[in-house]
């Protein structure tokens, strides 16, 4: 397969394909840039109808990591990975430690961690074949769970869009729609209802949806139209691709800020979002948080009030990227895009120097 003519290649440094018949691993690892330090994020573990919608997942994923990384003001490239699952096949442990052999032979150009369809334990079995991976739950330097700091980093950054929107820092009575009660969605649920509001969720695994909804006295919505509903709020916190101009007809909120990746279909769709009037913050600014963890653990940070002060800075920056988006008329997307594209470039420059 020519990934270089792929649409979403995009400059990637290097893309790899892994294959081990001994564990039926079949998996990507797409490291899109390291001009500011070795690539880092999650390993994605799913059930693809092929391998072409893996690498474009993955391609996008890595890319998105590189602006993630920038515009939090980490030293680290943007990198990702996919194991890709058959229907009906499940994870284990051999294939996790095929994966981390995978890794290893990357020679640090690209940490992983824990994504949607991985966890802690699967990160366990992967530090036994290489050190280039964070998100453990043992160790001097171990941050564990990424998902309640992604999910507090959304939080915050939600109370910030409805008081620029709403002139409102408290949630009480607001109705957000969350799409996606995984690991994220669910602490993200908890936030959210301790603060006031009134949920809406869905989930394509109904039985996980049926105990949030008990728990957080939400109500349900079809998974597929939870974008169109009436409420102040749209959450996605699923997989990508939810923000379509089709799709952004329907919307009715006035903010969209979830912890999803890639919730555009296209980059254009983030000017339509902005020329209707709603407030859309970049996915990979506000989900930042589970990267800020995992950063304390690959640069082995001991202070531990450092998450805390970075999710604060992360906060301030999502307030200037507002800001800027208000003064240039441009969509929050955009700003935030060059915001981080400008600090690669200056990285890239000072490097050549």
């Amino acid at each position: 397969m020519d990934f270089t003519a792929h649409p979403d290649f995009c400059g990637h440094e290097k893309v790899v394909f892994v294959d081990d018949p001994a564990s039926e691993l079949k998996a990507i690892i797409a490291v899109h840039s390291t001009t500011l330090g070795p690539a880092a994020g999650g390993c994605r573990i799913w059930s693809y109808r092929n391998q072409t919608d893996a690498l474009s997942d993955v391609l996008r994923l890595s890319r998105g990591m590189t602006y993630k990384n920038a515009i939090a003001g980490l030293d680290l490239g943007g990198g990702k990975a996919v194991i890709m699952l058959r229907d009906g096949q499940q994870k284990t442990k051999p294939m996790m430690l095929a994966f981390g052999r995978a890794v290893e032979k990357l020679e640090g150009d690209y940490y992983t961690a824990e994504d949607v369809g991985s966890t802690t334990e699967d990160m366990a079995a992967v530090r036994t074949q290489t050190s280039y991976v964070a998100g453990l739950s043992e160790g001097k330097y171990a941050s564990g769970n990424p998902s309640p700091v992604t999910a507090r980093g959304v939080f915050e950054g939600i109370k910030l869009a409805c008081a620029n929107v709403f002139d409102r820092s408290e949630l009480d009575g607001l109705r957000v729609a969350v799409q996606g009660v995984g690991h994220v969605g669910w602490y993200l649920c908890e936030m959210l209802r301790a603060s006031g509001a009134q949920l809406i969720i869905s989930d394509v695994n109904h039985d996980r949806c049926r105990s949030a909804a008990e728990r957080f006295g939400a109500d349900i919505a079809d998974p597929n139209r939870l974008h169109a509903v009436e409420c102040d709020v749209y959450a996605p916190c699923a997989l990508g691709g939810t923000l379509t101009s089709n799709s952004i007809e329907e919307i009715k909120a006035k903010i969209v800020a979830g912890a999803a990746n890639n919730q555009l279909g296209c980059e254009s769709d983030a000017e339509l979002l902005h020329g209707a009037d709603i407030l859309y913050v970049p996915d990979f600014l506000i989900n930042a948080g589970g990267i800020l963890n995992a950063a304390r653990e690959i640069k082995k940070i001991t202070n531990s009030d450092w998450v805390e002060d970075q999710i604060s800075t992360l906060v301030n920056t999502m307030q200037k990227v507002l800001d800027r988006s208000r003064i240039e008329n441009r969509s929050p997307h955009y700003v935030a895009m060059k915001m981080a594209e400008d600090r690669v470039e200056a990285a890239r420059l000072a490097a050549a120097e």
